[in-house]
């Protein structure tokens, strides 16, 4: 029988190459998308993709898209959670609207597809794309950071609870990766700024330049997403994955150092960069 997956987020950067991959492997691919052209560039890609539009915050919009999808196949082989934005600043000045918005989509909209569309799943996967900032020592990337740490305990929580024991959960955590993603946190992120305070502003101006100009770079470097497409599909296909991967030096790094030190050596070291690189 012809293998399905379902994968969120997947108009571009991780979602998009993960689609690509699973449908250049034989797989029907259900990809999420908010807008009809990227709809269009998708299948026009390959014709083993279906673009299917989800909003993740919306429960009528996953209702639509579960019995969408359930036209084509009444079995998923694995469900790709790639869904996600970046709220960023400093924390005493984004809204909490904000912050609620950043785990509507990362963390309860994960969790809300997963809850939708595990009735389908068996002998399958479900994967997280998280992050190595689910390590939370990122400065001025408190709401995604927290967010991710939020949907990772609860994914690992639903591995603890789960009755399907053919089912396996995985979480994936790449470093810095080369997508138009940090462009859009930019776009997103800079309005915020610019509405505080003149006080504000002048207080934390050298860390948004710094802030800024990473996120700008960082479209240019870091891992390629294919990558974390490949780590994606073997953890799908394999047997017995691991319960979580890493992809890219950086993400390996992180990791290394959050286990190795206390959070007040780490909180000091990251401090000490900081100010060494707003000089």
């Amino acid at each position: 029988m012809e293998k399905t997956v379902f994968i969120t987020g997947a108009s571009s950067g991780i979602g998009k190459e993960t689609a690509i991959l699973f449908a250049e492997k034989g797989y029907k691919v259900f990809a999420g998308i908010r807008k009809k052209s990227d709809k269009y560039k998708l299948e026009n890609i390959h014709n083993n993709i279906i673009g299917v539009y989800l909003d993740v915050t919306n429960k009528y919009s996953i209702d639509k898209a579960f019995w969408y999808i359930m036209k084509y196949t009444a079995k998923l082989d694995a469900i790709v959670n790639c869904a996600g934005i970046a709220v960023a600043g400093p924390l005493e000045i984004i809204p909490l609207k904000k912050i609620k918005e950043q785990f509507d989509i990362n963390t309860f909209g994960t969790v809300a597809v997963i809850q939708k569309f595990l009735p389908i799943i068996n002998c399958g996967k479900i994967v997280y794309i998280s992050s190595m900032a689910s390590s939370g020592i990122f400065p001025f990337l408190a709401p995604y950071c927290a967010s991710k740490k939020a949907a990772d305990i609860m994914i690992n929580s639903l591995a603890n609870e789960f009755k399907k024991e053919n089912v396996k959960i995985i979480s994936i955590k790449p470093g810095c990766i080369i997508t138009p993603f940090w462009n859009k946190s930019v776009d997103n992120n800079i309005p915020l700024f610019e509405s505080a305070s003149d006080s504000m502003k002048q207080k934390y101006q050298k860390e948004m330049n710094f802030l800024t100009d990473n996120a700008h770079k960082n479209n240019y470097r870091g891992t390629l997403p294919q990558k974390v497409a490949e780590t994606v599909f073997k953890a799908v296909e394999t047997n017995n994955p691991k319960i979580s991967y890493t992809v890219g030096f950086d993400a390996f790094c992180i990791m290394l150092f959050e286990k190795l030190f206390p959070l007040s050596f780490i909180n000091k070291t990251v401090r000490f960069f900081l100010k060494a690189r707003l000089k």
